[in-house]
């Protein structure tokens, strides 16, 4: 019997510790493929009210693609460069004409574009932050111009109601 009673206070200790151990993990925000779908197409409509085809990308926070769309019009390089201005906001956190800015300012971080193949220092790219907290990356490519894209891809923020990152 005492071998019993034992067990059993092991096991309840055991499991106390595992949900305090639980309880102390943090948590993390996500966006939800459906609103990430609905905040690209906003930014491809955006792109083609003032006359410009684009593609448009959503990354998660590690930088995976959670959804992307292409105007029938735009050029296949809008594919890539969409998915790497999210890319490369959401892994710096940073707006990438922000990062563009700054490498001209200071050359020293020039370097910077060469941290993987994946980094695209454009105008275009914002991270998505809700609630201070970043959750992921949105990128336009195919305007004629860094301030075109970005004007559609805060098209997409505003309508996740994510900071839009005004000048």
């Amino acid at each position: 019997m005492l071998k019993l009673f034992s067990i059993i206070v092991c096991i309840a200790l055991t499991l106390v510790s595992a949900t305090t151990a639980f309880a102390n993990l943090p948590t993390q925000g996500f966006l939800p493929s459906k609103l990430a779908n609905n905040a690209v197409v906003a930014a491809v409509e955006q792109c083609e009210q003032d006359g410009y085809a684009v593609s448009a990308a959503i990354v998660d926070r590690s930088g995976v693609v959670i959804a992307q769309l292409r105007n029938d019009s735009a050029g296949a390089h809008t594919i890539d460069s969409s998915m790497n201005k999210a890319y490369t906001s959401a892994s710096l956190k940073e707006p990438t004409q922000k990062l563009a800015k700054l490498i001209s300012k200071f050359p020293a971080i020039q370097a910077l574009r060469d941290m993987n193949s994946q980094i695209l220092i454009l105008g275009g790219g914002f991270p998505i932050q809700i609630n201070n907290e970043i959750v992921g990356g949105i990128g336009v490519g195919g305007a004629p111009g860094a301030h075109l894209d970005e004007k559609c891809a805060r098209a997409g923020l505003k309508l996740l109601k994510a900071h839009l990152y005004q000048e």
